[in-house]
């Protein structure tokens, strides 16, 4: 790995840090900014002005509103703007995963359509894939659709999606629906995008743990959709999902939440029963030192990514592995944390409770994170067979008719 900057990445580096210091906010959104839709009205601000100067998708090419840039460079512009009390960017899922698959699926017009208002900020799109019966499993869809009879060549959708993020406030949205529910599992599927404000269309917010509703429950009822609307071939729609799962799983592998850090500040802060800091505890040493270590392999895994991409190649199936560590350790840090914190640790209070709730909220989102962006079983096999080349797992119906699949037993 070369963990230094070529001096092209260096000066490149330099630029960004002279609009960021120019331009990017320097104080954190307050309640008060947040209420009454402030908070997406400054990321869509936010947003429109990292577009103005192209620096909204940096890899996107010129004629699609980016500048043409190299994934290296997006990734400087990332850890640079990460240093900046930025408002949330709801538009993650749509440009990260949604859009690139409509510019690679789609026709010349929608392209045109969609792609530049998504870039500015102006419409947010979700990604309708999980189901109640199927989780991470998208080949397992009941989502169908159908062609109207009226023998205009639209399609009728009807089905119900699960966990979809931001649904609530989206624009748009991609949709895996079963076409030909005579082929297997993974060769009868087709994708549209959809309007989220189709009277059809029924978002209902999934109340969390965490106190938030980021999740929803999507329900689609005669929606009518044009062929036009359809990503990819046909029943080809599980290769047309591969492109937006590919992109997810690295869009959701980094380091999110409470780090060891944090908690080994807090350790030294805080006394035991006996008087002593918590750092003195031989047993929160070894935790300590065990999250400090898979911290450094997450760091070099990713650094290795980076060289990949310094490099013009293409990152592997190794962004699997930050997801599946990450989210256990956040896991794990947290339990540990409120454990540590007694009765303050269930306390979710910026002002009462240390590092203003922040173990808190690690707690009540990392079972979440293990399932977001595909199970950690999932992930498991991802690794096992594509990264360290084990065998794949027999697949007694993968010449089986969807239909002839045994369900709810």
């Amino acid at each position: 790995m070369d963990f230094n900057d070529s001096p092209e990445e260096a000066a490149y580096r330099a630029q960004v840090r002279e609009w960021l210091e120019a331009n990017a906010p320097k104080t954190p959104l307050t309640f008060e900014d947040m209420e009454g839709g402030g908070s997406m009205a400054a990321s869509k601000a936010w947003q429109a002005k990292k577009a103005a100067a192209g620096y909204a998708q940096i890899t996107w090419p010129k004629e699609w509103g980016g500048p043409g840039g190299t994934p290296i460079q997006q990734v400087i512009f990332n850890t640079e703007e990460a240093k900046y009390p930025i408002p949330p960017n709801p538009f993650q899922i749509g440009l990260g995963m949604c859009v690139p698959t409509v510019m690679t699926f789609a026709d010349e017009d929608t392209k045109k359509r969609f792609v530049g208002p998504a870039l500015r900020g102006e419409e947010i799109w979700c990604q309708l894939f999980s189901e109640p019966a199927g989780g991470s499993d998208v080949a397992a869809a009941r989502t169908r659709a159908v062609r109207a009879p009226d023998g205009s060549g639209d399609w009728i959708i009807d089905g119900q999606k699960v966990w979809t993020t931001g649904a609530q406030f989206s624009s748009f949205g991609i949709v895996v629906t079963r076409t030909d529910p005579d082929a297997p599992k993974h060769k009868g599927m087709t994708m549209f995008w959809v309007d989220m404000s189709d009277p059809g269309i029924e978002v209902r917010p999934i109340h969390q743990m965490s106190g938030g509703s980021g999740f929803n429950e999507v329900f689609f009822t005669g929606v009518r959709v044009k062929d036009s609307q359809r990503l990819g071939a046909i029943n080809d729609g599980w290769r047309v999902s591969l492109v937006t799962l590919m992109n997810e799983r690295l869009a959701v592998g980094g380091a999110t939440g409470a780090q060891w850090n944090q908690f080994l500040e807090a350790a030294r802060q805080i006394t035991g029963l006996d008087g002593a800091p918590v750092i003195k505890d031989q047993a929160i040493r070894e935790k300590l030192a065990d999250w400090y270590v898979q911290a450094e392999g997450l760091k070099h895994t990713r650094n290795r990514t980076m060289t990949a991409l310094s490099r013009g190649q293409t990152p592997g199936p190794e962004s699997s592995i930050g997801k599946v560590v990450s989210a256990l350790q956040m896991q794990d840090l947290a339990n540990t944390a409120v454990e540590m914190l007694d009765q303050y640790g269930i306390i979710n209070d910026p002002d009462l409770a240390p590092l203003g709730g922040a173990f808190h909220a690690s707690l009540m989102m990392a079972p979440g994170l293990r399932i977001a962006g595909g199970t950690d079983e999932i992930l498991k096999n991802i690794i096992a067979e594509r990264v360290l080349g084990l065998p794949g797992d027999i697949r007694v119906d993968k010449d089986v008719a969807f239909k002839d699949l045994p369900t709810g037993r």
